[in-house]
């Protein structure tokens, strides 16, 4: 499975180190995030990766919920239910929850078309901080501070019609941003497609922290600093 270079599975224990998560980041999700660098002062474990794993390890169902409770550090032990049902979490071996699954419909466990799922989201949420928040930002008249960017993966959800695909792609089909003081929620729902057809729906939601009046000067820097990052 093409996600076995990015953590290391004991039993019915994962461990997933800085460098691996670094490079989960950079080389599958193009996520360039500072938070999620070896030696970041508060690095953690990129959300879409926890998604990958989860789907890797426990397969994919039709209809899926993932909401996030909480970031991984480098090297935390995390333990898979080898009995999950319906409604599982991924904690660590103190009991202290990071994400809760919610999921139903028929399981496809097919290294092939989970693949295909994982990549296209992680392609999708790569995306998202120049070509979909930023332009919110602007619209919205507010965003996030330059010197401490700070985005947090909330929740997502879909839902397949079918499992009849060898590739998928994502396609945005409407956001909206809910300001409530220094706080921005983002909800973005997009479009699950295969050889050009709707094969289901998605919805991701975000938190935007830290909000102060737009900076077109300061939005550009920022992207800019992004885009160095991707280059080097």
């Amino acid at each position: 499975m093409f996600l076995s270079p990015y953590y290391v599975k004991q039993d019915q224990s994962v461990f997933i180190s800085a460098l691996q998560a670094s490079n989960f980041a950079k080389h599958v999700a193009e996520d360039f995030n500072p938070i999620h660098n070896v030696g970041a002062k508060r690095f953690c474990v990129p959300g879409d990766l926890l998604f990958a794993l989860v789907l890797t390890e426990f397969g994919l169902s039709q209809k899926m919920q993932f909401k996030f409770a909480g970031m991984v550090g480098d090297g935390v032990e995390l333990l898979l239910d080898n009995k999950a049902g319906e409604q599982f979490s991924i904690c660590d071996t103190k009991g202290k929850e990071y994400l809760h699954i919610e999921r139903e419909g028929e399981l496809c466990q097919c290294d092939v078309q989970t693949a295909a799922f994982i990549k296209s989201y992680v392609a999708f949420s790569g995306l998202n901080f120049i070509h979909v928040l930023v332009p919110m930002m602007k619209q919205y008249g507010m965003m996030i501070n330059p010197a401490r960017p700070l985005v947090i993966y909330e929740s997502m959800s879909f839902q397949l019609d079918t499992f009849d695909f060898t590739d998928m792609s994502l396609e945005l089909v409407e956001q909206d941003m809910q300001i409530n003081g220094k706080r921005g929620d983002v909800t973005l729902q997009f479009a699950l497609k295969s050889a050009g057809k709707v094969i289901g729906s998605g919805i991701k939601t975000l938190v935007l922290s830290g909000l102060r009046e737009y900076d077109e000067q300061q939005a550009q820097q920022m992207c800019h600093s992004y885009e160095s990052s991707k280059l080097a």
